[in-house]
């Protein structure tokens, strides 16, 4: 232990008392952000949409209310209650790269706003320097005595002339100190550049949120995907054996002399068309699986295990709907952009600041002798403490031009975030339109297919009691196939519109730490009973 001299004790006291007064007195220059006021209106068009909509009789058909009052869960998926999409979306958060990603650009961004913060304390630094020095001896002037051991031991003269000279001179030297530097943040440009990193760190965790929205939501759509290419696949294989029927009845008419080669090759064009048709849906569903193993981070040789089909599929009939102002709580790109907004402001600060005088204080305390034990007793210590004020005079404009440019970047973020809003209101309107046209026309799809069925139907009775030919029975046949495809693009219209809605309104992001808690919760309950 080395006791610190009094006189030092007292202009380490006094510079300390300095700095903190410097702390306490500066301010932080540039606006203070305040959030922008949510859009006070009340609905998502002039005119109150419906509160609810049509019902059809068929899958995904179920009229469907909405409730202002009805909260997001963070898990919307489940709503539809298929156990296969619930489990590949659980697999997709474990192991798709776009959540490991986002998580990571967060937490870069929470270790940036922690760095920046340790510029409010004092730097301190220690450093040891010793050292050993042999001086020539062939010089006429003055040099150090020698003891055997290398230590000075005193001065003496040689007014220089001719031989003798004087023996080499070897000493040791040691110094050891201990070096603080702090720049007082007097007019707050540290202050600013930490609350635009941490403005920069919550855009990255609603990133985050927005990247768990969009995975799922992008799973929800390939299922739904998948789903209704295996059912227009099923319909489309009907129409192809529907055509070769009909393909082989002319050529057995034609062998008769009952029918032409025109209608024979015009015959063997639909079946040709069709089968195309097939090939087509047949390829989207390769790469609709292809981008379910995606989307799950699967290899491309590793397949899922869960397979899709409509009716599997709940259609949920309690519907959400947040009002405009509650909505930019909600959205994670709409916070994003305030974020953004909120990290400019905080760089126009920043750019005030440095065009105000700019404070530093450094010191040093130590000691120094030629030998180790002799460095902190009397006489061997030394300490050293300034402080500097620098003002810029002239810099050709460069700190004023910065000022106003972070100014105009504060005027377009707020721009960005205007249109953000009215992008984010637009989307859901969007949705809310195709809700109720979607179930529209699914009704009328359905109307249709039921029609078709019963021309169909009726059609094979007066076939079987010879009043039309086979031809007639066979485009029957296949104009109800056609109307079913039609029903099942409508049906998936309306899962595909009922889960954007969810997307729309924030995806719920802000339950997702509830429905944590509550499954650790749940996980220990039976931890206990087990």
């Amino acid at each position: 232990m080395f006791n610190l001299p009094a006189g030092y004790s007292i202009a380490m006291c006094r510079a300390a008392a300095f700095m903190a007064a410097l702390f306490l007195c500066g301010c932080a220059v540039g606006p203070d952000f305040k959030r922008p006021e949510p859009p006070d209106a009340k609905s998502y068009a002039p005119k109150a949409m419906p509160g609810e909509t049509e019902k059809a009789d068929a899958v995904a058909g179920a009229l469907q209310k909405f409730d202002p009052s009805r909260d997001i869960p963070f898990d919307w998926w489940t709503l539809f209650q298929s156990p296969e999409l619930n489990s590949l979306i659980e697999q997709a958060f474990k192991a798709n790269p776009t959540i490991a990603s986002a998580q990571a650009a967060l937490q870069e961004a929470q270790e940036y706003v922690n760095a920046q913060r340790g510029y409010f304390y004092p730097t301190v630094g220690a450093s040891f320097s010793p050292s050993r020095t042999k001086l020539s001896g062939n010089t006429g002037g003055n040099s150090p005595g020698v003891q055997g051991n290398g230590d000075i031991i005193q001065t003496f003269s040689n007014p220089g002339g001719p031989p003798p000279f004087n023996a080499p001179v070897y000493y040791n030297f040691y110094t050891a100190q201990v070096n603080v530097g702090y720049v007082p943040d007097v007019f707050g440009a540290n202050r600013r550049q930490v609350e635009s990193l941490k403005a920069q760190a919550d855009y990255q965790r609603y990133q985050l949120e927005a990247t768990y929205i969009t995975l799922a939501s992008n799973i929800v759509a390939a299922a739904l995907q998948e789903a209704s290419l295996r059912a227009q696949i099923d319909a489309t294989e009907k129409i192809v054996g529907s055509n070769r029927d009909a393909l082989a009845i002319l050529k057995k008419q034609q062998e008769l002399g009952a029918a032409s080669a025109l209608d024979v090759a015009s015959q063997e064009s639909a079946l040709a068309q069709t089968e195309q048709s097939l090939i087509t849906l047949s390829r989207q569903l390769d790469q609709t699986r292809d981008l379910i193993r995606a989307l799950a981070g699967n290899r491309a040789d590793q397949d899922v295990p869960e397979v899709f089909t409509l009716v599997s599929l709940h259609l949920p009939e309690d519907l959400p709907l947040s009002l405009p102002s509650k909505l930019v709580e909600q959205r994670p790109d709409v916070r994003m952009a305030e974020e953004e907004m909120h990290a400019a402001s905080a760089q126009y600060g920043v750019a005030i600041a440095n065009r105000l005088p700019q404070f530093a204080i450094t010191g040093a305390w130590g000691g120094n002798a030629d030998t180790m034990g002799m460095m902190f007793k009397s006489g061997g210590g030394f300490f050293n403490l300034a402080a500097d004020v620098g003002q810029t005079i002239f810099d050709g404009g460069t700190l004023k031009a910065k000022s106003k440019a972070a100014q105009q970047a504060l005027v377009q973020a707020g721009a960005q975030y205007r249109s953000t809003v009215i992008t984010a209101i637009q989307n859901v309107a969007d949705t809310l339109y195709a809700i109720q046209y979607d179930a529209k026309s699914l009704a009328a799809a359905s109307r249709s297919e039921r029609a078709m069925r019963l021309t169909r139907d009726l059609t094979k009775k007066q076939y079987e009691t010879g009043y039309v030919n086979y031809q007639q029975l066979l485009s029957s046949e296949q104009n109800y196939q056609q109307s079913i495809i039609a029903l099942i693009q409508a049906q998936t219209n309306r899962f595909g519109d009922t889960a954007a809605l969810y997307q729309a309104l924030g995806g719920g992001w802000w339950n997702r730490d509830k429905m944590a808690d509550a499954a650790n919760r749940s996980e220990g309950s039976t931890g206990d009973k087990q």
